[in-house]
């Protein structure tokens, strides 16, 4: 039987499936085959750390969609998915990490099972999670079946975020403060960042009186001084530095859906060019959340971020955000829309973005952001609330 404790309702598990299949039917695809793990569970609730083998669910317009996947794994997906226990499929053990049989062959004979031995079959080709082997077998497996690249399909249709997804996403953001609030608390020269470190994730996982903590797509990034123009170092036994600005990227995460969030602190008196630094981003963030409105497009809220900082003389060519929701690692982005001048993507009231507009010089780094949702009117609502500055202690 379907799982008793679903984190969504019938309704909204209906409404993302017929999203899907408009989607499908627009590229003419007959059978989806989803194994990215985010896609897996926005569609059905499966959710487990089983993503490390071959494991999926396939999408038709005819009938409930099926989760395929280990044997051992099955036992997870009847406890979290919507469907009936006969729409889980599996694949013995034997077939996990085998250079002899290759666990996609089971997905074929599957796909034949069901009438699609000669569709049009999606795949997500571009996927973190789907390898080349996995592909070249499907091909050598269906030879009489068309493959259409369907990228991002799903992705597209998580776009804009119903009532209840919000729920989790602010639950999430509670976590979010409750973590960069502990950090400012905790700080100071001399503590190594391995203990530091260690209290992030006791917030993370803790959460707040109303919302556990889920574990986080992205583990915790904290460079210091001149390491803090690398944006993605993590950390080490060495000791917290006075005089130095240090980032801290983190999420809050509740049922897989996260609301990242980023302060710098510096210990000390902090220079006059990260001062300086400071108010042009701050200029530039307030002015980017003002430009992210509905009907405006991807491309305003960079170019009203970007202004202040050329007039700054702070050179940033990278992209500004990103889209957010449940996601597993190792990103925490829903790999659709980007802020950036170049990206016209219209927003919609309900779309969910990391407004993440981080420096990254020579020999210092600076990063204050937000995640915000696309409002009906007016400009974006900012999941958390905490000061938009640079901490100093």
């Amino acid at each position: 039987m379907p799982a008793t404790e679903l984190p969504f309702t019938d309704a909204e598990f209906s409404r993302r499936l017929e999203k899907v299949r408009a989607a499908m039917r627009e590229k003419d695809i007959d059978v989806l085959f989803v194994e990215d793990p985010a896609n897996m569970a926005w569609l059905t609730g499966y959710d487990g750390w089983s993503f490390y083998v071959h494991q999926g669910v396939l999408v038709f317009h005819d009938a409930h969609p099926i989760w395929w996947g280990r044997r051992q794994d099955a036992n997870g997906a009847v406890r979290t998915v919507w469907m009936d226990d006969d729409r889980v499929a599996a694949y013995p053990d034997h077939y996990v990490q085998s250079t002899v049989r290759h666990p996609m062959q089971t997905l074929a004979a599957l796909i034949r099972e069901h009438g699609h031995g000669r569709s049009r079959v999606g795949v997500e080709l571009e996927n973190y999670y789907f390898s080349a082997k996995a592909f070249l077998t499907m091909q050598e497996e269906l030879p009489e079946a068309s493959f259409v690249d369907a990228t991002a399909l799903v992705n597209w249709q998580r776009a804009v975020k119903s009532e209840e997804e919000l729920v989790f996403m602010r639950r999430a953001a509670r976590i979010s403060e409750k973590i960069i609030d502990g950090v400012f608390d905790r700080i100071r020269p001399g503590m190594r960042k391995t203990d530091l470190v260690a209290d992030i994730y006791a917030d993370a996982i803790r959460g707040t009186e109303d919302a556990w903590g889920d574990y986080p797509s992205i583990v915790p990034l904290l460079p210091s001084g001149s390491d803090a123009a690398a944006p993605h170092l993590t950390w080490d036994g060495r000791h917290i530095e006075p005089e130095t600005a240090t980032f801290f990227e983190i999420a809050g995460c509740y049922r897989r859906y996260h609301a990242p969030f980023c302060r710098t602190v510096f210990l000390g008196t902090p220079p006059r060019y990260l001062l300086d630094a400071e108010t042009a981003l701050v200029e530039g963030l307030e002015a980017g959340l003002d430009a992210a409105r509905a009907g405006n497009t991807a491309s305003d809220i960079a170019r009203a971020l970007g202004a202040p900082l050329e007039r700054a003389g702070i050179d940033r060519s990278a992209r500004c955000g990103y889209p957010i929701g449940v996601s597993y690692p190792p990103d925490w982005g829903e790999r659709t829309v980007s802020l950036r001048v170049e990206d016209d993507t219209v927003l919609e009231a309900g779309m969910t973005f990391h407004f993440m507009p981080g420096l990254w010089m020579d020999s210092w780094g600076l990063e204050i952001t937000e995640s915000i949702v696309i409002m009906p009117e007016g400009p974006a609502e900012c999941l958390c609330n905490r000061p938009r500055a640079l901490f100093v202690k």
